[in-house]
């Protein structure tokens, strides 16, 4: 091939978009690598040994104690970040309802995003990791009708998993109205094509949701995975 055809397929529409892609990853920052020894090595392990220590063995914490997994937690944090396809996106802005000891959070932000976790403060442990590894966490309890508070951004992702707010095991587990004002409510917290990704907690029959919240959940144009929802808007 000549020079002149060379530069011919530089400059058209192909070779123009082929550029802008390379030119785009040659200025992208390298992305943090998923491996869970790498994301464990940045956490100050002295400090986490510290909280483990005093809450392991409190029969208060019983409950959260299994969170204290470090190994187990991060992988299955990082299979989640997988799933919602935080790994190969550009810097995404995320709200992580229920965000518990924050590691998706923290491996979301390792990769680049910009997050935020909710939860309640009923569970100082919790508290004290997401303090320790640096995350934004707003104390703010997710009630049947309320709405959650004004955050300052749209979020382009917004995560629950292993949902309990919706009074999980409990007789008055939420139905179809509550369902309905929560995700009207999220919606207004997302920015253009953002996306809502919930992964829902057996009930006491084994099932994640009853038949008319499933059709509640198609007719909003749920993708349904057993316990998993995505909801684009």
């Amino acid at each position: 091939m000549n020079l002149q055809r060379k530069i011919g397929k530089l400059f058209n529409g192909e070779g123009v978009i082929s550029a802008r892609k390379h030119l785009r990853r040659w200025l992208a920052p390298p992305r943090f690598p998923l491996n869970r020894d790498r994301v464990i090595q940045t956490v100050d392990l002295d400090k986490f040994a510290n909280i483990r220590r005093r809450y392991e063995t409190d029969p208060a914490a019983k409950r959260w104690s299994k969170y204290l997994d470090l190994d187990r937690w991060i992988d299955i944090n990082l299979t989640r970040i997988r799933r919602t396809g935080l790994d190969a996106k550009a810097s995404q802005r995320v709200l992580d309802l229920g965000c518990g000891a924050g590691y998706f959070v923290y491996i979301a932000q390792l990769l680049g995003h910009d997050c935020v976790g909710l939860d309640t403060d009923e569970q100082p442990m919790f508290g004290e990791i997401t303090r320790l590894l640096g995350i934004e966490r707003v104390t703010w309890p997710i009630r049947p009708f309320a709405p959650v508070p004004p955050l300052g951004k749209k979020f382009d992702l917004i995560t629950a998993y292993r949902i309990c707010f919706n009074n999980h095991k409990r007789a008055d587990l939420w139905g179809v109205p509550e369902w309905k004002f929560f995700l009207d409510d999220l919606a207004r917290h997302l920015a253009g094509k953002g996306r809502i990704w919930l992964e829902l907690n057996r009930e006491h029959d084994g099932s994640f949701y009853t038949p008319q919240l499933r059709d509640f959940f198609v007719s909003r144009r749920a993708k349904i995975r057993g316990s998993r929802l995505l909801f684009n808007f």
